[in-house]
Protein backbone atom coordinates (compact mmCIF):
# COMPACT_ATOMS: atom_id res chain seq x y z
CA UNK A 1 0.00 0.00 0.00
CA UNK A 2 1.29 3.60 -0.70
CA UNK A 3 0.02 5.32 2.24
CA UNK A 4 1.46 3.10 4.50
CA UNK A 5 4.52 4.90 6.96
CA UNK A 6 7.56 3.80 7.21
CA UNK A 7 9.08 3.10 10.67
CA UNK A 8 12.66 4.88 11.89
CA UNK A 9 15.43 2.67 12.30
CA UNK A 10 17.87 3.17 15.33
CA UNK A 11 20.89 4.37 12.76
CA UNK A 12 18.14 7.22 11.34
CA UNK A 13 17.09 8.64 14.45
CA UNK A 14 20.91 8.63 15.50
CA UNK A 15 21.89 10.40 12.72
CA UNK A 16 18.96 13.21 13.32
CA UNK A 17 20.24 13.41 17.04
CA UNK A 18 24.20 14.37 15.76
CA UNK A 19 22.27 16.81 13.56
CA UNK A 20 20.45 18.33 16.83
CA UNK A 21 23.88 18.11 18.91
CA UNK A 22 25.35 19.82 16.18
CA UNK A 23 23.11 22.51 15.79
CA UNK A 24 23.19 23.00 19.57
CA UNK A 25 27.20 23.30 19.43
CA UNK A 26 26.76 25.85 16.92
CA UNK A 27 24.40 28.11 18.63
CA UNK A 28 21.83 27.49 15.94
CA UNK A 29 19.25 25.66 19.14
CA UNK A 30 19.93 26.95 22.68
CA UNK A 31 20.06 23.76 25.30
CA UNK A 32 16.39 23.83 25.94
CA UNK A 33 15.02 23.98 22.31
CA UNK A 34 18.14 20.89 21.85
CA UNK A 35 17.17 18.12 24.64
CA UNK A 36 13.64 18.95 23.74
CA UNK A 37 13.78 18.22 20.29
CA UNK A 38 16.48 15.08 20.72
CA UNK A 39 13.78 13.89 23.18
CA UNK A 40 11.12 13.85 19.79
CA UNK A 41 13.90 12.44 18.02
CA UNK A 42 14.12 9.20 20.27
CA UNK A 43 10.17 9.09 20.49
CA UNK A 44 9.46 9.25 16.87
CA UNK A 45 8.36 5.80 15.48
CA UNK A 46 8.09 6.86 12.14
CA UNK A 47 10.49 8.03 9.26
CA UNK A 48 8.27 11.62 8.41
CA UNK A 49 8.28 12.28 11.96
CA UNK A 50 11.95 13.42 12.06
CA UNK A 51 12.91 15.83 8.89
CA UNK A 52 10.21 18.56 10.21
CA UNK A 53 12.46 18.70 13.49
CA UNK A 54 15.61 20.26 11.26
CA UNK A 55 14.26 21.75 9.11
CA UNK A 56 14.91 25.05 10.01
CA UNK A 57 18.46 24.28 10.50
CA UNK A 58 20.82 24.92 7.89
CA UNK A 59 20.66 22.38 4.74
CA UNK A 60 18.07 20.41 6.97
CA UNK A 61 20.51 19.90 9.65
CA UNK A 62 23.03 17.81 7.47
CA UNK A 63 25.53 20.73 7.48
CA UNK A 64 26.28 20.71 11.30
CA UNK A 65 26.98 17.10 10.75
CA UNK A 66 29.91 17.94 7.89
CA UNK A 67 31.51 20.26 10.04
CA UNK A 68 31.47 17.68 13.38
CA UNK A 69 35.41 16.98 14.95
CA UNK A 70 35.04 13.72 14.03
CA UNK A 71 33.65 14.09 10.47
CA UNK A 72 36.27 16.80 9.78
CA UNK A 73 38.74 13.85 11.32
CA UNK A 74 36.94 11.59 8.69
CA UNK A 75 37.28 13.73 5.74
CA UNK A 76 40.77 13.78 6.26
CA UNK A 77 41.75 10.28 6.76
CA UNK A 78 39.60 9.46 3.28
CA UNK A 79 41.07 12.73 1.67
CA UNK A 80 44.97 11.09 2.42
CA UNK A 81 43.26 7.53 1.51
CA UNK A 82 42.13 9.10 -2.18
CA UNK A 83 45.66 11.29 -2.11
CA UNK A 84 47.66 7.99 -2.18
CA UNK A 85 45.18 5.97 -4.11
CA UNK A 86 45.58 8.70 -6.61
CA UNK A 87 49.52 8.73 -6.23
CA UNK A 88 49.65 5.18 -6.76
CA UNK A 89 47.27 4.98 -10.14
CA UNK A 90 50.13 7.58 -11.33
CA UNK A 91 52.64 5.12 -10.63
CA UNK A 92 51.27 2.28 -12.17
CA UNK A 93 50.43 3.97 -15.30
CA UNK A 94 54.16 5.81 -15.51
CA UNK A 95 55.42 2.04 -15.51
CA UNK A 96 53.27 0.88 -17.89
CA UNK A 97 53.36 3.59 -20.13
CA UNK A 98 57.78 3.90 -20.09
CA UNK A 99 57.90 -0.14 -20.60
CA UNK A 100 55.57 0.67 -23.72
CA UNK A 101 57.98 3.41 -24.87
CA UNK A 102 60.77 0.72 -24.00
CA UNK A 103 58.96 -2.16 -26.12
CA UNK A 104 58.11 0.33 -28.49
CA UNK A 105 62.08 1.41 -29.57
CA UNK A 106 60.84 5.05 -30.60
CA UNK A 107 63.40 8.00 -30.28
CA UNK A 108 60.93 9.76 -28.33
CA UNK A 109 60.11 9.46 -24.92
CA UNK A 110 56.39 9.81 -26.11
CA UNK A 111 55.04 9.01 -22.66
CA UNK A 112 56.09 12.50 -21.14
CA UNK A 113 53.36 13.83 -22.69
CA UNK A 114 50.06 12.06 -20.99
CA UNK A 115 52.21 11.61 -18.02
CA UNK A 116 52.41 15.32 -18.01
CA UNK A 117 48.58 15.83 -17.67
CA UNK A 118 48.79 13.18 -15.30
CA UNK A 119 50.80 14.36 -12.61
CA UNK A 120 49.55 18.11 -12.99
CA UNK A 121 45.97 16.51 -12.09
CA UNK A 122 47.79 14.81 -9.03
CA UNK A 123 49.50 18.10 -8.45
CA UNK A 124 45.92 19.84 -7.67
CA UNK A 125 44.76 16.99 -6.26
CA UNK A 126 47.36 17.41 -3.33
CA UNK A 127 46.87 21.61 -3.51
CA UNK A 128 43.30 21.25 -3.08
CA UNK A 129 44.04 19.02 -0.22
CA UNK A 130 46.67 20.55 1.30
CA UNK A 131 44.17 23.99 1.72
CA UNK A 132 41.69 21.74 3.31
CA UNK A 133 39.43 21.74 0.28
CA UNK A 134 38.07 19.06 -1.57
CA UNK A 135 35.89 19.49 -4.63
CA UNK A 136 33.03 17.58 -2.74
CA UNK A 137 32.10 20.18 -0.38
CA UNK A 138 33.25 23.19 -2.55
CA UNK A 139 35.99 24.61 -0.71
CA UNK A 140 38.63 26.20 -3.13
CA UNK A 141 41.90 27.33 -1.90
CA UNK A 142 41.15 30.41 -0.48
CA UNK A 143 38.06 29.36 1.18
CA UNK A 144 35.76 30.28 -0.70
CA UNK A 145 32.90 28.57 -2.07
CA UNK A 146 32.83 27.51 -5.85
CA UNK A 147 29.51 25.66 -6.12
CA UNK A 148 30.90 22.16 -6.47
CA UNK A 149 29.20 19.04 -5.07
CA UNK A 150 25.74 20.75 -3.32
CA UNK A 151 23.99 21.94 -6.04
CA UNK A 152 24.87 25.41 -6.16
CA UNK A 153 26.18 25.83 -9.80
CA UNK A 154 24.63 29.32 -10.18
CA UNK A 155 26.41 30.86 -7.25
CA UNK A 156 28.85 33.35 -7.32
CA UNK A 157 32.38 32.56 -6.08
CA UNK A 158 32.48 35.20 -3.13
CA UNK A 159 29.29 34.11 -1.46
CA UNK A 160 25.93 35.17 -0.30
CA UNK A 161 26.77 38.74 -0.34
CA UNK A 162 28.32 38.85 -3.39
CA UNK A 163 25.50 36.43 -5.12
CA UNK A 164 22.96 39.55 -3.23
CA UNK A 165 25.07 42.49 -4.91
CA UNK A 166 24.97 40.39 -8.20
CA UNK A 167 21.09 40.03 -8.02
CA UNK A 168 21.20 35.68 -7.85
CA UNK A 169 19.25 33.80 -5.49
CA UNK A 170 19.71 30.18 -4.33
Amino acid sequence: MAGERVRASDEEREQYANMMRAGMTEGRLTLEEGEERLAQVYAAKFRDELPPLTADLPEGGRRGLHETPEAREQFARDGRRHLFGHAGFVAVVAAALTGLWALSGAHFFWPAIPLFFMVFGLARHARWRAYGGHPRFGRGPWGHHHGHGRGDWGRGPWGAASDQKQGWSR
